[in-house]
């Protein structure tokens, strides 16, 4: 693939940008935030952990809304890496390396997005609903070890940022036994530490103990 990326060289750039970009705004679209500024109007991320994603969003409103966050957050990754194939596929560059770069290439800026949402002050969600969705669009054996993993560690320990760990770390070593080209392995590397990194004050609290479990039932106040 690398060398595909060098013979085809500037007219590569354009549609890369256009993919990254797209993909990084689909990735801004937070359900949590959306639902819960907007709708309930009680920022999510006043609450809790802070943070601006499913969890913390269940832990603290619950409700069919919990619905809403998940559908957005699923949704928001299948329009950016569909969008992001089809562009390169505009732009003539077809092919199964191809279009396996461009789901992960956009996989990357989505979850930027998410992460790191620029109308949202850049405070944003850790990504792993929208990963998990992004694992699913690249292959069903990327999808099988992050989300089988995710669900026998917090199934078995109820910590959902211990099967969140998992999921992050085993992306990038399934994406490189599926694909072992260096392109693509940077990628994966890139999305799997996001999503480690984020998650670095959850490993802080499973160090102490002090990480919350995960109950079906929202925490009232």
């Amino acid at each position: 693939l690398g060398h595909l990326l060098l013979e085809w060289g500037p007219d590569f750039g354009l549609p890369a940008l256009a993919a990254a970009v797209i993909a990084y705004f689909c990735g801004c679209f937070n359900g949590a935030v959306i639902v819960s500024k907007y709708i309930l109007r009680d920022d999510v991320r006043n609450h809790g952990s802070g943070n601006a994603g499913l969890t913390n969003f269940h832990r603290t409103f619950g409700g069919p809304l919990t619905a809403v966050v998940i559908l957005c957050d699923v949704l928001k990754a299948v329009a950016a890496l569909l969008l992001s194939a089809a562009i390169f596929r505009h732009f003539m560059f077809d092919g199964a390396n191809i279009l396996t770069f461009a789901k992960y290439w956009a996989g990357v800026f989505c979850l930027l997005g998410h992460m790191f949402p620029c109308m949202f002050h850049f405070k944003g969600g850790k990504g792993i609903l929208s990963g998990g969705t992004i694992a699913i669009m690249i292959d069903w054996r990327v999808a099988l070890v992050v989300w089988g993993g995710f669900l026998i560690l917090t199934i078995l320990t109820r910590y959902v940022s211990l099967g969140s760990l998992w999921a992050g770390a085993s992306f990038p070593f399934i994406s490189w036994y599926c694909y072992p080209d260096p392109v693509i392995v940077a990628l994966a590397f890139a999305c799997g530490g996001l999503v480690v990194w984020q998650h670095r004050g959850n490993i802080q609290r499973l160090l102490s103990g002090t990480e919350n479990k995960f109950s079906l039932h929202r925490k009232h106040a």
